[in-house]
């Protein structure tokens, strides 16, 4: 005889089934404009509703509440930025990651910012913050790192190597408490070559023309 919660998951399914995951991405991504907009405190579903063009309780009924649909939100938008770089040297590797970062800086910094309160009040958004945002990036950074000791540029267990994606990721959503401004692929391409680069003994490219 099936169990009773084998018999709500089709009824779930049903339920959950109206909303494509074109449609979905759409939602996410007005979430996490709202998010940037104006803060998690004054996110509703209300809102997100009158955003999106959805009905509140299509929201309520995929998702069940506002930190539900903020996680979903955050791993439905993970993006890699990262994990794609290979130049063949780590101070090429670290000067486009630079680019990448800054690049992005304007959309991640603000949303970090706005969740930062409210994930140390939830676990679970703070899962899903680190998943969708920052582990990706560290986990980009460390094989950086690894390639190059590989290679023989640094000496592996080098002290300054396990510092480095906390320094580039630490100095991106620092500068904008610092200074009021975000920190661009300028800003964070100096940083790499004037202080992370001497701290693992590496010499900085030169210019590019």
């Amino acid at each position: 005889m099936p169990s009773q919660d084998s018999a709500q998951e089709p009824a779930l399914a049903s339920r959950r089934s109206k909303i494509t995951p074109e449609r979905a991405q759409e939602l996410y991504t007005a979430v996490l404009d709202l998010l940037r907009e104006s803060g998690y405190e004054s996110l509703t579903m209300e809102g997100v509703a009158s955003r999106t063009r959805c009905g509140k309780s299509t929201l309520y009924r995929q998702w069940g509440s506002k930190p539900e649909l903020v996680v979903a939100a955050l791993h439905g938008t993970r993006r890699m930025l990262l994990s794609h770089i290979d130049t063949g040297t780590l101070a090429g590797d670290l000067r486009e990651a630079a680019r990448a970062i800054g690049e992005g800086s304007g959309r991640d910094t603000p949303l970090m910012h706005a969740l930062s309160h409210a994930a140390l009040q939830s676990p679970e958004l703070l899962c899903a913050l680190r998943e969708a945002l920052i582990l990706p990036e560290i986990a980009a950074i460390d094989a950086m790192v690894r390639r190059s000791m590989d290679r023989g540029e640094i000496a592996a267990g080098h002290p300054a190597a396990e510092y480095v994606a906390a320094q580039l990721l630490g100095v991106m959503r620092a500068r904008p408490l610092l200074e009021g401004r975000y920190a661009d692929e300028a800003y964070l391409t100096r940083f790499v070559v004037t202080t992370i680069l001497p701290g693992l003994g590496l010499e900085a490219p030169p210019p590019e023309s």
